[in-house]
Formats: structure tokens, sequence, C-alpha cells
């Protein structure tokens, strides 16, 4: 069951702006590399559903953040169908991302009332995820789209909330184009939680990052 209603899953996207994403097949290193994103400030994560058994490491993760790390929103990017959305609601995911837009996901994580955050490509595709509840639509990926895109949805729906994932990074020449386009928050794997940070434990240096990210975003928006 999910520790966090969708409204507080909302309220951190807005008052962070930042989702990190992230997958690896070691929980130690996923726990490690959990821990050093919230003491960056970060009070989200995405875990990607990529790997065999990435369930079992949520698992993991989610029992972690419950004893160490009480304020932390975990949630699961990258599902597909609407078994596997269940499966990792079922193992404590507070919001569920997909890279599609998908009804019959839709269906099941309203069911219980759990935040999903549906890829769209188009405004069409944008209106009938709110339509079915989405509060905020996933923008993926997002560097084929670019800011502009999203100037230009927040056109005729100002009401939008938009989080692009692929194409933004942690310079502050990025965030600035995002942030100024009007998005709400900001999806970021491998350029904050490198392979680099992984193979040199640097979770220090991961800590940092994310502190200073946090920053730039919160002097922009």
């Amino acid at each position: 069951m999910a520790r966090f209603t969708r409204l507080q899953v909302v309220e951190q996207m807005q008052k962070t702006g930042l989702v990190p994403l992230f997958y690896h097949k070691d929980v130690e290193i996923a726990k490690q590399v959990l821990q050093a994103c919230y003491e960056g400030g970060a009070r989200l994560l995405e875990f990607t559903h990529r790997g065999d058994f990435a369930h079992e490491v949520f698992r993991e993760l989610v029992l972690f953040s419950e004893k160490a790390l009480p304020e932390m929103i975990l949630g699961v990017g990258s599902i597909t169908d609407a078994a596997a959305a269940s499966d990792y609601m079922k193992n404590g995911a507070n919001f569920i991302v997909t890279p599609v837009y998908r009804e019959d996901i839709a269906i099941v994580c309203n069911r219980r009332k759990v935040l999903w955050s549906p890829g769209c490509g188009s405004l069409t595709e944008i209106a009938a995820a709110e339509e079915r509840g989405a509060e905020i639509v996933k923008l993926f990926p997002g560097n084929i789209y670019g800011p502009e895109f999203v100037k230009a949805i927040k056109g005729p729906q100002p009401w939008t909330s938009i989080m692009p994932t692929g194409g933004v990074d942690t310079s502050e020449e990025n965030l600035k184009a995002w942030f100024g386009a009007g998005v709400t928050c900001v999806g970021m794997g491998s350029q904050l939680i490198s392979k680099t940070v992984i193979e040199q434990r640097d979770f220090q240096g991961l800590k940092a990052t994310v502190a200073k990210t946090l920053q730039t975003i919160q002097s922009l928006k």
C-alpha cells in the first residue's frame, strides 16, 4: 500500500521540481543511491522497472525508506501494463510512471487512488490522460519535443502539469529552458545519477549534485 496520497505526491513534485530516476540490480548500491538523493534534499525517486526481479529490489527499498528515510516518496517508472503496475502498488509504490498512455494502467491506479503519470506526445494524448485523472503528464522523450513544445501546450491548456524526462540535465541553462517553458518538475536519470557515480561509489558526490540541482531549480521556479 502507498504511504503517501497522490495529492501529497503532486505537492512534492511541485515543491521540489525534481524526480531522480534510477535502477540497479544490487540492493545495497540502490539503497546508497536512495540515501544520497535523500540527504541531498530529494523527496521523490522513480525506480525504473528494467531488470529481472526489479520488483524485489524495489520492495527492499520501500522497507528501507520506511525505517531510514521517512519522507522519501518512492515510485516506479517504465511500467507498460496494468499487471506490473498492480504488482508494484502492492509492494508500496506511491506513484506509477509510464512511457506511453494506457487506459488499463489508469484504471488500476485510480482504483487505488495512486498517482499515475503517463507518457504523452501530443495535445490529444495529454487531454485524454487528464480526462482520466492524470495530475501530471510525462513528456517523453523530452529531448525530441523540447521546451518549445511545452510552451505550445501551455498556451491552450495552462492548467496542464508537465514532467519532461530525457533531454534534461543538471546545468542551469538546461533547467532554465525547461522551467521557463512552464514545466512542473523534471525527471532526471543518468545525467544526475551517472555510471561514474556508481562505479566509483561516489555517493557523497551524488548528494552534493542533487543538492546543487535542487538549489538551481528553486532559483528558477
